[in-house]
């Protein structure tokens, strides 16, 4: 075992292993080959959980490594000089979190130097840094606490000392997954599920908790023999000990550090003596026992209907007991307060909220917190509500392409819709978007009269890897992994690249906790049909596309004769024309002539360094003709009697047709259009609302995020 306070680590030579693999990890960042991308990080952490002792020395790596990156900042300070420190930070954490040896304090107290020399970089840097920060003197305060309270969240341990509880919702889009892949990515993700009970969870954090903080005077092997020979009623009593003592250390900082130590030391004791009869003698080695972060509770579903995420929310925080008794009780007051929420099916399906029209009031808090949930959207902003208030995270991950982002737009919209008439989820819910790209293993063959393409259904995975380096090598490389995953699938033992997937997506999920914000649009489309008028109101991200049907068939001859021979041809269509009406710091009018097909593509603020905005593209059956705009909202009206067919975020499966005008324009945020009724018949807007962006975004979580 270490010795916590034995300077002469500071004497040790780096590992040149070690050394070489940080190095190897961050030059791969910048390699255009996407095979082997995230296989370097998940070797290094595969070679820390089976040898605990050699985080020290990569711990020591990491810091060599920061000060260098320090140097150069100081010398050029351009954005490419500190990329790196987001790999370096991120993998620092993940090594402090996991690390079952004692980290020697003098260690710690020169990680923190360093970390504090990072707080002068820029937005996000700094924010990553800031978070890193804060953990590490955490830990090196109260040692075991970042695995404890990762451990209880992220397996719902039952403790009354930290009540804070996770759940991980894996998304699948079924227009990508096949039958073969769902059921392989399925039981790969949810395969240690069934290896996951309490007591062997208690017994881990025990262990791993008094290893950290006792160091050498722990016996590990004897300790960790002593956990199992306990009954369950006994490992319960002791992890909750553990944990109470550790809360009350975090509470009182570092002047409660000596005593933390001490009841550690006194409930390692009891463990030993309560379990002396059953365990056998064993020498008192100083070897360190592994405790490994488990996989966190996943669950996978293949998303067929939109309102599914609703239900998987509700449910998730109404299946706490004392939560449901909470919403029950408030029920009469619910009723009495806003006639419009119908929650008699609660005792039935706990999913099942309906809301019928009529009068609506909210309490200011609850208007307050609406408006805080967008504060806190912007990576380095600080916390608005209380720490412990929202005692439920979930972790949506969607899989798929840019069709199943198009998808979560809508739910998401529609979760802040009902949420801005009744807060049922936000009070409670922390809320998290993850995105793992995933495309067809046998791409689908879309209808030719399909307004739609196959190709180029990963523009948002492209731009989230231009933004953040190391999602891109991490993330973005796993889409090969699950397209190769089915055909080398193997049900009865876990492969290796069945543990690739399911650990790069637990480092996602536990590192991932910077948003790049994705502004959504919303779109009015007129309709006419049977001589019948009807308004639809939707929304997208990414992407619209809007063609005439009797000039398809132009466009597909036009796409498979080469641009050579177009250049030569005479076309005698001319198309379609196209009224129109844009803003930018006025409105401008005007006509596109010849024009079979309209294509808005979204230009986040991520991307552009700037402001979001929309680009335009007039295609036109003769290529001369063709323009281009950029504008944030628009408005299309067809001519000459001739309708669209408008297909959103490249998805056939929402496509409008008989459509004679489109609207588009920024989609506003109904969690921040509150306004405070003073009489009936007056109403002002809520002061702090008017400096909010009112723009709706679509946070994705990364490892850098974005700030503008």
């Amino acid at each position: 075992m270490v010795d916590p306070t034995a300077d002469s680590l500071a004497y040790l030579t780096l590992d040149s292993s070690l050394y070489n693999h940080v190095k190897a990890l961050l030059k791969e960042m910048n390699s255009q080959s996407a095979s082997q991308k995230g296989m370097l990080r998940w070797s290094l952490q595969k070679k820390l959980e089976s040898d605990p002792l050699c985080s020290i020395l990569l711990i020591q790596v990491l810091v060599q490594e920061l000060e260098t990156k320090l140097k150069r900042v100081s010398e050029v300070y351009k954005k490419k000089s500190y990329t790196h420190v987001i790999p370096v930070l991120h993998t620092l954490y993940y090594v402090v979190i996991q690390s079952s040896a004692v980290i020697p304090t003098s260690l710690y107290q020169t990680v923190c130097e360093c970390l504090m020399k990072l707080l002068i970089l820029p937005l996000p840097y700094s924010a990553v840094a800031l978070s890193t920060l804060r953990s590490i003197k955490m830990e090196m305060i109260t040692p075991g606490s970042l695995y404890q309270r990762r451990v209880i969240a992220e397996q719902n341990l039952k403790t009354e000392h930290f009540t804070l509880q996770e759940k991980v919702f894996v998304l699948a889009d079924p227009a990508v997954f096949s039958v073969q892949l769902e059921a392989t990515v399925r039981a790969n993700l949810e395969a240690s599920s069934c290896l996951r009970n309490a007591p062997t969870m208690e017994k881990n954090v025990v262990l791993h908790v008094l290893q950290t903080g006792l160091g050498t005077t722990c016996h590990s092997s004897r300790l960790a023999q002593a956990l199992q020979a306990l009954e369950d009623r006994m490992v319960e009593k002791y992890f909750q000990e553990v944990v109470l003592v550790m809360e009350q250390s975090i509470k009182h900082g570092a002047s409660g550090r000596a005593n933390y130590l001490n009841k550690l030391y006194d409930i390692h004791n009891d463990i030993l003596t309560a379990s002396k009869e059953e365990t056998k003698t064993v020498d008192h080695d100083s070897s360190v026992c592994g405790t490994a972060l488990p996989s966190p509770e996943i669950s996978f579903l293949l998303w067929r209907d939109e309102e599914d995420l609703w239900n998987l929310l509700a449910n998730f925080i109404l299946r706490n007991s004392s939560v449901e008794e909470e919403v029950k009780g408030e029920r009469d007051s619910v009723q009495s307060e806003d006639s419009g929420i119908d929650l008699k099916e609660i005792d039935r399906k706990p999913s099942a909220f309906s809301r019928r029209n009529a009068f609506k009031s909210m309490r200011p808090a609850d208007k307050l917190t609406l408006m805080s949930e967008k504060i806190e959207a912007f990576p380095g902003s600080a916390p608005v509500c209380e720490e412990d208030r929202r005692r439920h995270t979930a972790r949506v991950v969607v899989m798929g392409d840019d069709r199943v982002l198009g998808r979560l737009t809508r739910a998401y919209h529609s979760i802040r819709k009902r949420e801005s008439k009744r807060l049922i989820l936000t009070k409670k819910l922390n809320l998290q978007f993850y995105y793992i790209p995933v495309t067809d293993v046998e791409p689908l063959l879309s209808p030719p009269d399909s307004a739609c393409h196959d190709e180029g259904r990963l523009s948002l995975a492209s731009l989230l890897g231009r933004v953040d380096p190391w999602y891109n090598s991490n993330i973005n490389s796993l889409r090969a992994a699950i397209s190769t995953l089915a055909a080398h699938s193997n049900h009865s033992e876990p492969s290796q690249q069945n543990l690739f997937l399911l650990d790069t997506m637990c480092y996602y999920l536990r590192c991932g906790t910077q948003p790049v914000n994705l502004p959504l649009y919303s779109v009015k489309m007129t309709r006419s049909s049977c001589d019948v008028t009807s308004v639809v109101e939707e929304v997208f991200v990414s992407h619209l596309e809007a063609d005439i049907p009797e000039f398809r068939h132009i466009r597909e001859k036009s796409s498979k004769e080469p641009s050579a021979r177009r250049k030569k041809s005479h076309v005698d269509v001319f198309g379609a024309v196209i009224s129109m009406s844009l803003s930018k710091r006025e409105v401008v009018k005007g006509e596109a002539p010849m024009t079979y097909a309209v294509v808005i593509t979204s230009e986040p603020a991520a991307a552009t360094s700037g402001v979001d905005y929309l680009t335009v593209r007039f295609n036109s059956v003769n290529p001369g003709f063709n323009t281009e705009i950029q504008t944030r909202r628009i408005s299309i009206r067809t001519m000459e009697h001739r309708t669209l067919s408008v297909c959103l975020d490249k998805d056939s499966r929402r496509t409008y047709t008989d459509v004679q005008r489109i609207e588009v324009s920024p989609c506003l945020d109904p969690g921040c259009s509150v306004w405070s009724r003073f009489s009936v018949s007056s109403e002002r807007e809520l002061l702090l609302s008017k400096y909010l962006d009112k723009v709706l975004s679509l946070p994705i979580n990364t490892f850098t995020g974005v700030t503008l």
